[in-house]
């Protein structure tokens, strides 16, 4: 299980070294945590620290910095690097699980995606997510943004052999 466009371009090179066969659930933002602990997926891709791991066992797959999602018509859009304090005072999403903060609530990455083009929000997204936006939007690397670290998790009590090889499979 995993969000779309949430492997940081990784999902394709662990398939391929994995080699059998893997049914792909894309789900919406915060999901796949519930798919994984409801028994309806045998791993999943999470980002650490936005998803909570500690009812599974993890592997680290990779960290990276953030960006600033935002249209490219926002008075940031054209700076080379911002900070978190050059956000201050900006809308940013409410995303589910989380307290109200007086942003729109977002439930996928399409919607996120519409809503920064119309201005209504930012993002605060791992790097990776800036490989795949829409022409009308951009990233700003944030010099002092938080770490995102996607890993592949799945449930601690597993004794799956064609998991423990699609984990070996993504550590390598």
């Amino acid at each position: 299980a995993m969000k779309p466009n949430s492997d940081a371009g990784l999902l394709e090179k662990i398939l391929a070294r994995y080699g059998g066969e893997v049914e792909l659930r894309i789900c919406g933002i915060g999901e796949q945590a519930t798919l994984l602990r409801e028994g309806h997926a045998d791993a999943a891709l999470l980002r650490l620290p936005h998803d909570d791991p500690s009812e599974f066992a993890y592997e680290e797959l990779l960290t990276e910095p953030s960006v600033a999602v935002l249209p490219r018509t926002h008075r940031l859009a054209d700076r080379e690097s911002l900070t978190m304090a050059d956000l201050a005072g900006e809308q940013l999403p409410h995303w589910p699980g989380n307290p109200p903060n007086g942003g729109p609530t977002v439930q996928d990455s399409a919607q996120l995606m519409q809503l920064i083009s119309l201005g209504r929000t930012i993002a605060v997204l791992p790097e990776s997510s800036g490989h795949h936006l829409r022409t009308d939007l951009t990233g700003v690397p944030l010099t002092d943004g938080p770490l995102s670290t996607l890993v592949i998790a799945w449930p601690e009590d597993s004794r799956s052999k064609s998991l423990a090889a699609l984990v070996e499979a993504a550590v390598e």
